[in-house]
């Protein structure tokens, strides 16, 4: 689960960062007190960066098998609230399988970091 979630992590966090137009699809859908501020505030190029940056961090601390489990415990922790905003803020959509499925193996993860 921890490599799974960090290629996951890996990937959409380096492609945001290089790419950050060919998601600007993923903010439209939020709800409009979010894009006013991601809009009118930060910036939707920004708000793309800092997302790309937090999702590297979240893949570093799922590939370090080095770190203590808490720090697993911690991005798996931001991974499934990540999933569970994501399902509640935008809602169900044509991509909504791989949420839930995400959110899964965040709860799970994170379930196994207790043991």
């Amino acid at each position: 689960m921890r490599l799974g979630l960090g290629v996951m992590y890996a990937y959409s966090g380096y492609d945001i960062f290089v790419h950050p137009t060919a998601w600007y699809w993923a903010v439209r859908p939020l709800p409009q007190f979010l894009q006013v501020i991601i809009n009118n505030q930060i910036g939707i190029n920004n708000y793309l960066k800092i997302q790309a940056i937090g999702e590297l961090a979240l893949a570093f601390l799922f590939f370090a098998w080095f770190l203590p489990w808490r720090f697993v415990r911690a991005a798996s922790a931001l991974a499934a609230l990540e999933m569970v905003l994501i399902l509640w803020l935008v809602g169900v959509d044509a991509i909504t399988f791989r949420d839930i499925g995400l959110l899964g193996a965040a709860l799970a993860l994170l379930a196994l970091s207790f043991r």
